[in-house]
């Protein structure tokens, strides 16, 4: 073996995975161990399947627990962490002696058992094939169209896609058609790409979703700076890949759709568009919406709204020029944004009061704001599988592993703080951090404990930055209901008036407003907004009835709750939508829209879900319900469900024209 320790560490060449890394040399053994010191171990064990080939480590002892409360490595203990290290070292270093030979394909049943090692029990059979397009082991990207006769020209139709938005789903659809070979034409109002990482640039504004999850499936980065990406970060990201699928030259910046409207003669929508103060119209077959829900800002309905006196803003729609250092400053709102807000600028104001109405809970992710690790970085790029495994391992952890734990027991009982014994666990450990980080100050823990289920709202990360903020000497928590908003500040229900200079509003975004502000009307001159008369659905949360050829993304009921990333919903959108297109071209039809009773037949399968949700339990009150009480946001089933559900069309639930 090769144990000199003076190699430098050669970046890999590409930043994105596109199947298991594939290396030409490694360094000596004392560099690999240096780098394991940073491994994350359950992915490790995983890889080591890979490398031996020694599948008796599936029955060994290391048996890693996905639900460990802010331990990422499993809950395995410092001897067992040791042990898989110094394996995986003989295993890498016999690659590397082997000249870095490319690794056989495992068969499907290793990597259930594989699987079921790290979920920590066994694994469903149909979890693969979905596992294995996420995680980039297939042979191929599954998720790109593939027309039935080699020989098709989709331009030749004359087919034309019209999609708003160019945001993280707006510019995989793009890409996905791009791929297709269909035309289309990409309307931002924005001067850039990026949508929500675009527009959000408070201080401290970053993804609480981890880096290597919150990625396209088919361009995982792999050299991310922070295990949690702020948002240059993530908007260099996006920016970087409709770049690289040359989409750029088809977005028209700049340039605000206000109104979709559906000509059943021609069987093509007139989308009107605002430019500044010009004003065009545009023909297209189909219109992908991808307008987002979170880029709406909403100011708090208080009394007084207005009237302030000093700088108002807002985190989502942040002016970089204010200037904060020194003010007196008041934040409403408790919420993701404002907990990413405070801890940045609570150092520099004279004083800052926060008004909360309702406490989040939140997990403890000591990485939080960490940079990646040198050697884990190395890993991702250099060990074959090592960052497949990890982005399994983010998956389970964080996405269906955790639905039994939000799923309500018909027999625990009153469900105002808890819906089954998993549940009541989660938040006897998450009150417990809450007391161990305010031991110090007992007059903040009442203040901080929620009094609904854990998940019931948005979990929020904190690495324990948040509670130090609370303990500041210039940091006044204030629960007391807020009156009204008036020109020198805020006047509190007990007649106390806080004095301020500046009053930010983490109030979060008008989400159920879908679709925004455009004006839609579908057969017959049918209007959207009555149709839905201020409750969306759609089907698969994709198609409405009477409206053609709209295809929603981020629509009615696909948010996530109990973990998992966007962008997985996302590409799953996008798949149903490129089939449907690819259905339509290929059988002649001009028109597809759900039947009305499989669309309603649907939603009642979603809604009975939700109700027996934490986020659906009556005492819960969120932004996750519209004003008729219905949760309109919710994902409340599998992600293996909608990823069944959607990687195809079955044509007996659309009407064609």
């Amino acid at each position: 073996m090769n144990d000199s320790t003076s190699e430098t560490l050669d970046r890999a060449p590409a930043s994105t995975l596109n199947g298991p890394v594939r290396p030409t040399s490694l360094p000596g053994d004392d560099v690999i161990a240096e780098m394991l010191k940073s491994a994350n171990i359950p992915t490790l064990l995983a890889t080591l399947v890979h490398l031996s080939g020694n599948t008796a480590i599936l029955t060994g002892p290391v048996r890693p627990s996905p639900q460990t409360l802010g331990d990422e490595q499993g809950g395995l203990t410092e001897d067992e962490k040791e042990s898989v290290r110094q394996d995986a070292l003989k295993a890498i270093a016999a690659f590397r002696d082997a000249g870095c030979p490319e690794l056989p394909r495992l068969p499907d049943s290793t990597i259930l058992d594989i699987m079921s090692l790290l979920a920590g029990e066994p694994m469903p059979a149909e979890y693969v094939p979905l596992l294995l397009e996420e995680m980039r082991l297939a042979d191929r990207d599954e998720r790109q169209l593939r027309w039935s006769s080699a020989g098709f020209d989709p331009a030749r139709t004359g087919f034309k896609v019209a999609i708003i938005g160019a945001g993280i789903s707006g510019v995989l659809a793009a890409i996905r058609l791009a791929e297709a070979g269909v035309p289309y034409t990409v309307y931002e109002k924005n001067a850039g790409v990026g949508g929500t990482w675009f527009e959000n640039v408070y201080p401290g504004c970053r993804v609480d979703n981890p880096s290597h999850f919150y990625s396209y499936s088919f361009a995982q980065k792999l050299d991310w700076t922070h295990s949690f990406s702020k948002q240059p970060d993530l908007l260099d990201y996006v920016s970087r890949l409709a770049a690289e699928h040359d989409i750029l030259g088809n977005v028209q910046f700049g340039t605000e759709v206000t109104a979709l409207h559906f000509d059943d003669e021609t069987a093509q929508w007139t989308l009107k568009l605002r430019s500044g103060s010009e004003a065009s119209e545009a023909k297209a077959n189909a219109v992908v919406a991808a307008t987002g829900q979170l880029n709406q800002p909403k100011p708090p309905q208080i009394e007084g709204v207005g009237t302030f006196a000093g700088t108002i803003l807002h985190t989502g729609a942040w002016d970089p020029h204010a200037e904060l250092k020194g003010k007196r400053v008041g934040v409403i709102g408790t919420g993701a944004s404002a907990m990413q807000l405070v801890p940045e600028i609570a150092p520099d104001v004279a004083c800052l009061a926060l008004f909360q109405r309702s406490p989040p809970w939140i997990y403890p992710t000591p990485a939080y704001q960490d940079a990646v690790p040198e050697g884990h970085k190395w890993l991702m790029e250099h060990v074959p599988y090592y960052a497949n495994w990890f982005r399994f391992w983010l998956f389970w952890t964080l996405a269906d592993g955790l639905l039994p734990m939000v799923t309500v027991d018909p027999a625990w009982g009153p469900t105002d703080r808890a819906v089954n014994a998993a549940n009541d666990e989660a938040r006897a450990n998450l009150t417990a951090v809450i007391h161990q980080e305010l031991a110090d100050r007992p007059d903040l823990i009442e203040k901080c404990v929620p009094n609904y289920p854990v998940l019931g709202k948005r979990v929020l990360r904190d690495n324990g930055n948040w509670y130090k903020t609370l303990k500041r000497d210039n940091v006044e928590l204030i629960t007391t209901p807020i009156k009204r908003i008036v020109p020198s500040g805020v006047e509190m229900a007990d007649g106390r008036t806080i004095e301020l200079d500046a009053l930010v509003y983490a109030t979060g975004f008008q989400a159920s407003e879908f679709l925004g502000k455009i004006d839609v009307t579908g057969r017959n001159g049918l209007p959207l907004r009555q149709y839905w008369d201020g409750d969306p659905r759609a089907y698969l949360g994709v198609t409405i009835p009477h409206f053609p050829n709209l295809f929603c993304l981020y629509g009615p009921n696909v948010n996530i709750v109990h973990g998992g990333s966007m962008i997985f919903m996302s590409e799953c959108g996008v798949r149903h939508i490129t089939e449907s297109v690819k259905y339509l071209l290929e059988h002649g039809h001009r028109t597809l829209e759900p039947r009305e009773d499989v669309h309603d037949a649907y939603n009642r399968v979603i809604d009975e879900a939700n109700s027996m949700r934490t986020w659906g339990v009556p005492s819960v009150s969120s932004w996750y319900k519209n004003t008729k009480g219905r949760v309109t946001q919710c994902w409340p089933l599998r992600f293996a469900d909608y990823w069944n559900w959607t990687k195809s069309i079955n044509p007996d639930d659309f009407n064609f024209g």
